[in-house]
């Protein structure tokens, strides 16, 4: 067999899940094809599962703002010259980025400077198409990649126009939902009985997260787990809707909460006991969690199109520091048309989003009745989500982008 060596670059939780799924692909397609694959990478836990060897564990040190960003340079730089210096002694076939525009950036224009004959493929480019505030950016993205992997539609079009050489594959996690339980499977894998109510929380997969985020969307699930559960307050529900709902759930968990990094575990947990939550905190059953859940409380990232491919009702929200906020706004005029993966697809609000100053804990509790119990809501929410599906590829999106993969290094 034939070695070749692939080095990738990725950070966050959800690069770590993207990098191990197109590995999982390589592997499988470089067997098949007679070679012999060295997958050495910047990621996390995930990637290192499904064959790489990691130079850095990138998963904890991602941020979303510019203040936000600050406790995270050094750590990232350290890193960064990790990867370079393997890179200039022991140079790959071939180069993936994934996301993570800041570091891949620096590194992909390191390539290109001191390693051009090394083909550089970029998967999932970060979001310019929709936010871009600079050109230069768009500029460098294409400049130092010979391919890339397009996973929605609009982001194709935005970097053919722009000079890229770019094919849209779909989206990966079209392929992973594959593998998902029904609803009736993962409630039996997590004991949830068929008639009880389970509504997932994911408050953060980032560190900054934890401080903006959390405590808004505990303080959303206490006041909605007093309008629930509580006899003397049954809020917007009527009273039989409201008697049958504690009947069934008695002392079983309302929410649920799966954990994106093990270090988050103490300040979740603790912040539930705070809370008065009734809540199960449990590591290793993403999947489970989203597939069984009523409705979902999620901060916005990747996840929001896991659940809309489960078919489950979301409300998305997201905060960061006030002062990025206003320079964000203010300084580099600063706007976006959605934040959530569902509503970017379409180009329209699907999923409700509250940013910023309308992340209130009382606008997160009107929006989940909302969808808990008016059924027209979640009806057309449904049927939009059906509407998204279609616009993110068919099944074999991994095995399209090894594919392409393969072609740029032979």
């Amino acid at each position: 067999m034939t070695l070749k060596t692939i080095f990738i670059s990725t950070g966050e939780v959800s690069g770590d899940l993207q990098g191990a799924l197109l590995i999982e692909a390589l592997k499988r397609q470089g067997t098949g094809a007679g070679l012999e694959l060295e997958i050495v990478a910047l990621g996390g836990e995930q990637m290192t599962q499904a064959g790489a060897k990691l130079l850095g564990n990138t998963t904890s040190i991602g941020s979303v703002g510019i203040l936000e960003s600050l406790p995270f340079v050094l750590p990232t730089l350290k890193v960064q010259g990790r990867a370079k210096q393997y890179l200039r002694q022991q140079p790959p076939d071939l180069v993936v980025l994934i996301d993570y525009m800041g570091p891949n950036l620096s590194i992909g224009s390191f390539l290109k400077r001191e390693l051009p004959q090394v083909p550089v493929v970029y998967y999932i480019a970060p979001q310019e198409w929709v936010w871009s505030i600079s050109k230069r950016n768009t500029r460098i993205i294409v400049e130092i990649t010979d391919r890339m992997l397009a996973i929605f539609p609009e982001e194709a079009r935005y970097f053919v126009e722009k000079g890229g050489s770019v094919s849209w594959v779909g989206h990966p996690l079209v392929d992973r939902m594959e593998s998902s339980p029904s609803r009736e499977e993962a409630r039996a894998t997590l004991g949830i009985a068929r008639e009880q109510t389970a509504i997932a929380l994911l408050p953060a997969s980032r560190q900054q997260e934890i401080k903006y985020l959390m405590p808004v969307v505990f303080e959303a699930a206490k006041q909605l787990q007093s309008q629930l559960l509580d006899t003397k307050q049954t809020g917007q529900l009527s009273q039989s809707k409201g008697e049958g709902l504690r009947e069934s759930q008695a002392d079983s968990p309302l929410f649920w909460i799966p954990l994106s990094l093990e270090a988050y575990r103490h300040p979740i947990e603790k912040a539930v006991q705070r809370y008065g939550l009734q809540a199960k905190v449990v590591a290793g059953q993403t999947k489970e969690i989203l597939a069984a859940a009523d409705l979902a409380i999620t901060k916005s990232g990747t996840v929001n199109l896991e659940l809309a491919l489960l078919d489950v009702p979301q409300v998305v929200f997201y905060r960061v520091n006030p002062l990025t906020y206003w320079l964000a706004r203010t300084l580099l005029k600063f706007s976006i048309p959605f934040m959530s993966p569902p509503n970017l697809v379409v180009m329209r609000s699907i999923v409700p989003e509250l940013l910023q100053e309308q992340a209130t804990p009382e606008n997160i509790v009107q929006e989940s009745l909302e969808l808990l119990f008016n059924q027209e809501r979640r009806q057309q929410t449904l049927k939009d989500y059906q509407e998204m599906r279609q616009l993110l590829g068919e099944v074999g999106v991994c095995d399209r982008a090894a594919q392409e993969i393969f072609q740029l290094m032979s």
